[in-house]
């Protein structure tokens, strides 16, 4: 096990001079599962390899256990890396799949058989250890990448979107199976992906990236709760954070003015004075919009359309030129066509500059 990292790792390639990743600075615990999730493009994924040693650092310093690692090869870094692809030999059979790395590194026969039995008890591939990748499922062929990556003992582990190959219920069982396996292994992880659920159910803290920058490197429900900028609010949790801009005013109450037919009153909502009479932009998350049972609605947009999911309603909003969604329990299903009359957890907004797109201090 160890800790990694980064102290103002760049990426810049020379052909056109892009710059892939911007002084990335942030450290991985000894032990720790992290994700770095972000759109396709952001660097992610480059940032891994880098960690990896299969991309060359520009500039800045990566540390594995206290070591600078910049220059070392892959081979010498004690990681290994787990690919979207599985990446598995097809003329092997699963038990050689599992044991090869450890082959080539000249180990002997009996260590390598009480590594590739073990990987199989923990990965539940015992019965599977003499069939070919091409008799497996989609979710064999990753537990084994996964197990072949275990055996080797590795410092740390690196997956590089290790599930987008698989289907919904598939990589459900599989993110249970990876938090499983670190926490019985207790070895430094690094998790890449683009899905936010992924992010937030698998990392015990996430780094946000974007054209190559971070944005954000927190835990998941401290993201949630209080996104940096209108990119991580807008990009973590689904439905996506609602967003309405408007201007600040206070008369009879607190007023978002949100242009022709757009008006929220923020009754509630406690902001400094120098936020009154200037543009805002206005985060509210879809399960914040609540059903006005008694007094006041803070607004009446119209129903657009209504997508039951069994346990929960999205009804998809209108206010003015403003999209929104709401997320309401099953019970309370309104029409289409409908004004609904809408109530605001005023403790939970969320207030941005809209130029900026960074996150208002009160």
């Amino acid at each position: 096990m160890a800790e990694v990292v980064l102290d103002r790792v760049r990426k810049v390639y020379p052909q056109g001079g892009h710059v892939a990743i911007e002084e990335a600075s942030f450290s991985i615990a000894d032990g720790e599962r992290l994700v770095l999730v972000g759109p396709s493009g952001c660097g992610k994924s480059t940032l891994l390899r880098m960690i990896a040693g299969l991309e060359p650092i520009t500039s800045g310093e990566l540390r594995i256990g206290g070591r600078v690692v910049n220059e070392l090869p892959p081979k010498e870094r004690d990681i290994a890396m787990v690919f979207q692809s599985y990446a598995l030999y097809p003329h092997m059979s699963v038990a050689r799949n599992l044991g090869f790395a450890l082959e080539l590194r000249g180990m002997a026969r009996d260590e390598i058989a009480r590594r590739v039995r073990e990987a199989a008890d923990v990965l539940e591939l015992g019965s599977l250890l003499e069939r070919k990748p091409a008799q497996l499922s989609g979710g064999q062929r990753q537990r084994v990448a996964l197990g072949r990556a275990m055996v080797r003992q590795p410092q740390v582990f690196l997956l590089d979107e290790p599930l987008s190959n698989l289907d919904a219920k598939l990589r459900a069982g599989m993110r249970a199976e990876i938090a499983r396996l670190h926490a019985r292994l207790g070895t430094t992880m690094v998790y890449v992906t683009h899905d936010q659920i992924e992010a937030m159910t698998l990392g015990q803290r996430i780094v946000v990236l974007k054209d190559g920058r971070i944005q954000q490197v927190d835990t998941p429900m401290a993201l949630y709760e209080r996104p940096a900028n209108l990119f991580v609010a807008t990009f973590l949790g689904s439905p996506a954070m609602n967003v309405v801009h408007g201007r600040l005013q206070r008369r009879d109450g607190l007023l978002l003015e949100a242009g022709e037919g757009g008006q929220l009153r923020l009754d509630g909502a406690s902001v400094p004075d120098g936020w009154l009479d200037r543009d805002i932009a206005l985060g509210i998350r879809p399960e914040h919009l609540l059903p006005v049972v008694a007094g006041a609605a803070a607004m009446s947009p119209r129903v657009e359309t209504v997508e039951p999911v069994g346990s929960e309603v999205f009804v998809n909003l209108r206010l003015g030129e403003t999209p929104l969604v709401a997320r309401l329990p099953p019970e309370q299903i309104p029409r289409e066509g409908d004004a609904l009359p809408l109530a605001l957890r005023a403790d939970r907004l969320h207030f941005f500059d809209p130029a900026s797109g960074q996150r208002l201090a009160a």
